[in-house]
């Protein structure tokens, strides 16, 4: 009985310590993310990277609107070799087209995770700081379809706001 007894008791008494010794937290890193001053010139630089995408697809469009043009004009003239070779040409083109269509918002969404990054972990680094000099353990982010409850004692938000100096409103 005492073989069974002391272990059951030395791990009551160590899950009682573990637990006091744990102190758990909350942050909103996208409504933290949302106000850093930070994100317009990252929505700037996103706009400018979509700007340049939608010219190349421009340009990508003139130019088979322009083959396809050249080959309706030329084609009572053109020999059935040529009338292939510049057929070739135009599927060429909207294969072309289509693939950078399906690749644009693929690309998109790299480069603003490329930007976005950099702010990620700023908010990383403050929460960091902030958690540890008030003693806590573990950080739970709080999303829109998140946690059911959440203490606001312990909800870190703000203070990570006030360390990235973004102001409280």
């Amino acid at each position: 009985m005492k073989n069974i007894l002391f272990p059951i008791l030395l791990l009551i008494i160590s899950t009682q310590a573990i637990a006091q010794q744990s102190k758990v937290g909350t942050v909103d890193s996208e409504f933290i993310l949302s106000k850093m001053p930070e994100l317009t010139k990252m929505q700037e630089e996103l706009k400018a990277y979509n700007a340049n995408l939608e010219g190349e697809l421009k340009i990508k469009v003139d130019d088979y609107q322009a083959k396809v043009k050249a080959y309706q004009e030329g084609v009572a003239t053109m020999t059935e070799p040529m009338k292939k070779t510049k057929q070739e040409e135009i599927i060429a083109l909207e294969n072309d087209i289509a693939k950078f269509r399906q690749n644009g918002s693929q690309l998109v969404q790299i480069e603003q995770n490329r930007l976005l990054q950099p702010l990620y972990k700023k908010i990383g680094t403050a929460l960091e700081e902030v958690a540890k000099a008030e003693g806590y353990t573990q950080i739970l982010t709080i999303t829109s379809s998140g946690l059911a409850y959440v203490d606001p004692n312990f909800d870190l938000t703000k203070k990570v706001m006030t360390k990235l100096g973004i102001p409280l409103q």
